[in-house]
């Protein structure tokens, strides 16, 4: 998979098109249980295109005509660590309670209409650190297209907290997240769609952000 980058608000800043040696694994597998593999994800550099041709414009695109944007670990996001407070962050050695990973991903496209949606599929790692035990985990997880070029443009945006439940004291947890509606319309010209790129890691600055917001107050009957 291969993806591309936002433009982001400040919290975002940090998720600004980087260059990532990370490999895109195929994943061709059909498989049970929670595994990427199970997703079906066809690992296709081609876009389906269900939608009838149209005069012209994005809306007459083929298979042939549309790659499906590539997707990246983006630089700084693709390790996880948790320290005592249980709060993502930067513990010493023996204070982390848990260190998550990515371990792979895929994506899917689909065309309708002169808008692309894509399924982008991430599975990853939580393990046990010297600190850690039985309990959850919150994964913070950032999914965000980006428009590259001499100012990245931000096109848009998935967050979500994936929870985990590690079991035992020592333990390696795999978690899988698919996210469904990553949806925005093709550029005109179409051209410019080759400088999109997926950009997918650990948030750690957002889920502070959202652990700080003050809790809904309740309406007085």
């Amino acid at each position: 998979m291969t993806g591309k980058r936002i433009e982001q608000p400040s919290r975002l800043r940090g998720w600004r098109a980087i260059s990532c040696a990370a490999p895109v694994l195929a994943v061709l597998l059909a498989g049970c249980g929670t595994s990427l593999s199970s997703l079906n994800l066809l690992d296709s550099n081609k876009a389906t295109n269900d939608a009838p041709p149209q005069s012209g414009g994005v809306g007459n695109l083929s298979n042939d005509d549309v790659d499906c944007p590539p997707v990246q670990i983006r630089t700084g996001a693709a390790t996880l660590m948790i320290g005592g407070d249980g709060k993502p962050d930067e513990p010493a050695a023996l204070k982390l309670r848990y260190q998550g990973t990515i371990i792979r991903y895929a994506r899917e496209c689909h065309i309708s209409a002169g808008v692309m949606t894509m399924r982008v599929g991430i599975e990853g790692r939580v393990i046990t650190g010297p600190a850690g035990g039985p309990g959850k985990v919150d994964v913070p997880l950032r999914i965000a297209v980006v428009q590259e070029g001499v100012t990245p443009k931000a096109i848009v945006s998935k967050f979500t907290m994936v929870p985990v439940e590690i079991t035992s004291a020592v333990d390696r947890v795999t978690f899988t997240h698919i996210e469904e509606g990553v949806t925005f319309p093709i550029p005109n010209p179409p051209g410019l769609l080759d400088n999109y790129v997926v950009y997918i890691g650990f948030d750690t600055l957002a889920a502070q952000h959202q652990a700080k917001k003050p809790a809904p107050r309740k309406k007085r009957k």
